[in-house]
């Protein structure tokens, strides 16, 4: 099913007269491949899993009055880093999560231009799946004091509130990258910290979250310094790090 819409998305890539940019009401860019995908997504989930409800990105949002009732629900991002794609970075993803009582429980991304897979499941470990082969991804220990501590931030440059957490590390290292790829580097231990200050939503973060905690690291809110939860009155997440394994 992801690697369908993957398929689709690249078909649009591959032609830039496809691209066909609009601008959705909070301004941010909408391209053919975003629509596509969750077409194709959506149709499959409910032809196999028509009791489970989706919130996406690119549909209307069911009031939380309905779905604050809801057991489990699948998050999707259909593509996720569409700046990304427009810029041709080749640095989006599709992102998808299943949901249970607020926690990120299963989650999926797939990166289109590299024809490669992460998942999750909460208590099996978290798998890499590139040319047919699978393995294990595991975050890498680190110490917030360290020296050089590998640090990646959004390819779209890093916002002040951010900034202020980066100075205070010991000579980072800076890694910029787009999307969910950010997550998917903490995951498989290419980098150790990921301080976001500018809020993302719900379904820029669930699958991502439970691959980085399955993979031996974690994701938590700045103030409470607990795990995000989803399916909530705002799908906007509060101020998040994600990072490796703290020792």
């Amino acid at each position: 099913m992801l690697r369908e819409a993957g398929f689709a998305i690249m078909y649009i890539y591959s032609d830039e007269d496809n691209f066909e940019i609009t601008t959705k009401t909070d301004h941010s860019p909408l391209t053919k491949a975003d629509t596509i995908s969750n077409e194709l997504i959506s149709e499959v989930l409910a032809g196999i899993l028509p009791d489970i409800p989706l919130i996406s990105e690119e549909t209307n949002l069911v009031s939380y009055d309905i779905r604050k009732s809801w057991k489990y629900v699948w998050l999707l991002d259909p593509l996720d880093g569409t700046t990304e794609f427009i810029n041709r970075t080749d640095e989006f993803s599709i992102n998808l999560a299943l949901i249970n009582d607020g926690i990120a429980e299963v989650g999926f991304i797939y990166l289109p231009v590299f024809q490669t897979l992460y998942y999750a499941i909460q208590g099996f470990g978290a798998y890499k799946i590139e040319n047919e082969i699978e393995t294990k991804i595991s975050a890498e220990p680190f110490n917030p004091e360290q020296i050089g501590l590998r640090v990646v931030v959004s390819r779209q440059g890093i916002d002040s509130e951010t900034k202020k957490i980066v100075d205070q590390l010991n000579n980072p290292l800076i890694l910029p990258l787009g999307s969910a790829l950010k997550l998917i580097s903490i995951a498989q231990g290419d980098s150790d910290y990921y301080p976001r200050m500018i809020h993302l939503k719900e379904w820029d973060t669930a699958a991502g979250q439970v691959i980085i905690e399955e993979a031996g690291g974690s994701l938590v809110d700045t103030e409470t310094v607990l795990p995000l939860t989803y399916n909530k009155a705002s799908m906007m997440n509060p101020t998040f790090i994600a990072s490796g394994k703290l020792i």
